[in-house]
């Protein structure tokens, strides 16, 4: 049965394929995807990563791209919903994508969209994040226990060492670009949790990505109806596992057996 999944984003520089693999996949799969803005303003990606980071390298794969052109012309993405208007409770799963370039601190840094998410959140209904969409629940606490949603959770994120190499090859051109904040997302995340042994790093990768018929290289942890991913490397593995929870998941409001 055909499923409504919440994709908030900023207004400019979310990760290409972070947004339109999943878009793409679960679509596919049947879902409708509903996109929400802070102002209902059509977003747009990071453009760094649609035309190459540095020397037209570092950017999204081919396909990431197309599946993102298709994307722009879908009437849910260019008039999005408002992030202070939305009832979480007509989703059946969120989905937090990352991004790292200077517009990406309005969607992660926002009040109202972590009060929206912890709502989201206390529903039991699944929830997928990647890379610095990560920091979106770690920031947003549960009302109850004033504690982050991840304190007690297993997660993952962008690895520091990813974020380190990546501003360490491009900072001499492009400044502080690969660097979000001062603290490494990993490291936020970290202190989110409950017991450090809660993160999980994954396997070191080193630009391997997965694909649309490749999990190899792609990691991806789950936690009860928690999803989490790395980096845009695991972006088809974790559409895959979000689609496959759906599946799972009885219809909003269908009663429990």
């Amino acid at each position: 049965m055909a499923k409504q999944i919440l994709i908030p984003l900023p207004d400019v520089d979310f990760d290409v394929t972070e947004v339109a693999v999943p878009w793409h996949m679960l679509r596919a799969a049947g879902h409708e995807l509903v996109f929400a803005t802070e102002r209902g303003d059509t977003p747009a990606a990071d453009p760094l990563l649609l035309r190459g980071v540095l020397f037209g390298q570092l950017g999204a794969d081919p396909e990431p791209k197309r599946f993102y052109h298709a994307l722009t012309a879908d009437p849910a993405f260019i008039h999005p919903r408002r992030w202070a208007d939305l009832d979480v409770t007509d989703y059946d799963a969120l989905l937090l994508p990352g991004g790292h370039a200077p517009g990406m601190r309005q969607y992660l840094g926002s009040e109202v969209l972590q009060r929206q998410v912890a709502a989201f959140w206390a529903t039991g209904r699944p929830v997928a994040a990647i890379c610095h969409g990560v920091l979106v629940l770690a920031r947003s606490r549960d009302p109850a226990t004033g504690e982050s949603l991840l304190w007690q959770r297993r997660t993952t994120c962008l690895p520091a060492y990813m974020e380190r190499l990546a501003y360490y090859l491009t900072a001499w051109k492009l400044g502080r670009y690969y660097r979000t904040y001062p603290a490494y997302v990993e490291t936020e995340v970290r202190a989110a949790l409950q017991q450090s042994g809660a993160f999980v790093r994954g396997p070191l990768t080193l630009g391997s990505r997965g694909s649309a018929d490749d999990d190899r290289h792609a990691f991806v942890v789950e936690d009860g109806n928690y999803l989490s991913a790395r980096w845009p490397g695991d972006a088809y593995l974790l559409a895959r596992r979000l689609n496959a929870r759906l599946a799972a998941t009885r219809p909003r409001g269908s009663p429990a057996t």
